[in-house]
């Protein structure tokens, strides 16, 4: 086994220019993360042989490529810094790449009507909470499907469920706290369809730590038989992603339908999806700068390009700002206060960096002064030349002037007179360099504020530098 972390810390030293130096002993413990990493969850062969330095290099790196791959990253094949941060993200313990412990093939579940029991609890959460965890996350599978479970208390079921640490005979051990949450395995005898929760985690019914709920229905997923998704909204996800709601994307409804068939509802349910970045009917709900970055802002999802990493991320918001609503309607930063303020509904909230600030949220008619009539805030941005910050509302602007906190007489106005042909109605706006971007559904207009003319039409997503817009 020598010869392995001694190829990834020859690959990393390739891989990790641009990114501040550490320690040779954080430089060993990431060595090793990776390594395991790529064991565990994407069927790494070493087993302590001593394999030919280039075999072994090529493998190494098909294996980052594939894990690189399945994440979104960049492809390099290297472990560079976007890389091991996915790595050391919390996560559920059944492989990316299916290994020896589960079924082969497509296993399903052969009658529709399941058992499940709960063969022990977690000291960590009131019994009671447990049960409506484990119910409610067996009825978002239900929902969607013709499967139903029944829960008993005692013999053996379908789907047994316990919480357990470190070896626990099933050939799929616990590490202790943080990495491997739970694992489950695929339907099957004997240990099919089990679940198994680390009791070394912290099991919670909120943010805190690793909620049940949302553990437990990712798992059940692999009880039923769904294998892991790339798709960074699905539920069956395997990084642990915690938005405050747990729901079915349209990827979970659409597998578990694969298997099982479509709900026996009249209405077939749908879920929500995940924004494709460089899908050419993209549009934003808001998009601001932050701190020399610009965001957009789609349900519950954030993008952001930078200069150091060419890909646009994708992600939730609550990453950032976990007390955030998703369906934010508008954004704005002012730059020298180092304050990006969110809109929804008639609220808002204002953040520094990752801290959203206390007191909020607030109402925008005792903080700006709209009037009763404004439900919602389109769009607003803070315009540097002017030091004002304009609200869009319908085909309406408003004109706020931060320092005497206070609306500018004479508002609002049509956004036709002040901003002549970019339409009756903007989703978003922001400034960069002097100009102003506005957007409305696919469409993305170059503005100069000074010579009141459009300077360049197009696609809303173009910012992520896609091939085809």
């Amino acid at each position: 086994m020598h010869s392995l972390p001694l190829l990834l810390l020859l690959l990393w030293s390739v891989g990790s220019h641009g990114f501040p130096a550490v320690t040779s002993k954080m430089q060993e413990d990431d060595v090793e993360m990776v390594q395991k990493y790529l064991e565990n969850y994407y069927n790494l062969k070493s087993n302590g042989e001593q394999i030919e330095r280039q075999r072994k290099s090529s493998l190494v790196v098909e294996k980052l490529k594939e894990m690189q791959k399945f994440f979104g990253l960049k492809v390099t094949g290297k472990p560079d810094a976007e890389t091991r941060k996915v790595m050391k993200q919390a996560r559920c313990g059944v492989p990316d790449v299916a290994p020896f412990v589960l079924t082969e093939g497509n296993p399903r579940w052969e009658s529709t009507h399941l058992t499940y029991r709960i063969e022990n609890y977690t000291p960590d959460l009131p019994r009671a909470d447990v049960d409506h965890a484990i119910e409610k996350a067996f009825q978002l599978w239900s929902r969607v499907s013709p499967l139903t479970f029944t829960k008993i208390s005692e013999g053996q079921a379908d789907i047994m469920i316990s919480f357990v640490r470190g070896d626990h005979g099933d050939n799929s051990p616990f590490y202790g706290s943080g990495g491997n949450l739970a694992h489950a395995f695929q339907p099957g005898p004997h240990l099919g369809g089990d679940v198994h929760f680390d009791e070394d985690e912290t099991w919670t019914s909120d943010f805190r730590d690793y909620n049940l709920y949302r553990v437990a229905a990712h798992e059940l997923g692999h009880s039923l038989g769904l294998s892991h998704s790339n798709d960074i909204g699905a539920l069956m996800y395997p990084s642990y992603i915690f938005s405050g709601d747990v729901q079915l994307s349209q990827d979970d409804i659409n597998g578990i339908q694969a298997i099982y068939g479509p709900s026996e509802n009249p209405v077939q349910p749908v879920g929500p999806q995940t924004p494709q970045v460089c899908d050419s009917k993209l549009t934003f709900d808001a998009v601001t700068t932050i701190r020399g970055e610009v965001m957009f802002f789609k349900d519950k999802f954030y993008m952001r390009i930078n200069s150091y990493y060419p890909e646009p991320e994708l992600n939730f918001i609550t990453v950032f700002w976990p007390n955030l609503p998703s369906g934010l309607e508008a954004a704005y930063e002012v730059a020298d206060r180092d304050e990006v303020r969110f809109f929804k509904g008639h609220k808002y909230w204002a953040v520094q960096g990752q801290e959203v600030l206390a007191g909020y949220p607030k109402d925008i008619y005792r903080s700006f002064g709209f009037p009763q009539s404004v439900k919602n805030i389109d769009a607003a941005v803070f315009e540097e030349a002017t030091r004002k910050t304009y609200f869009f509302v319908a085909d309406k602007y408003w004109r706020y002037d931060e320092y005497k906190r206070s609306m500018d007489a004479g508002y609002p106005k049509m956004i036709s007179a002040e901003f002549p042909g970019i339409g009756k109605k903007i989703d978003a706006v922001f400034q960069k360099n002097g100009f102003l971007y506005f957007f409305h559904g696919t469409r993305q207009y170059k503005f100069d504020p000074k010579t009141k003319r459009i300077l360049t039409l197009q696609k809303a997503n173009s910012w992520f530098n896609c091939r085809q817009n």
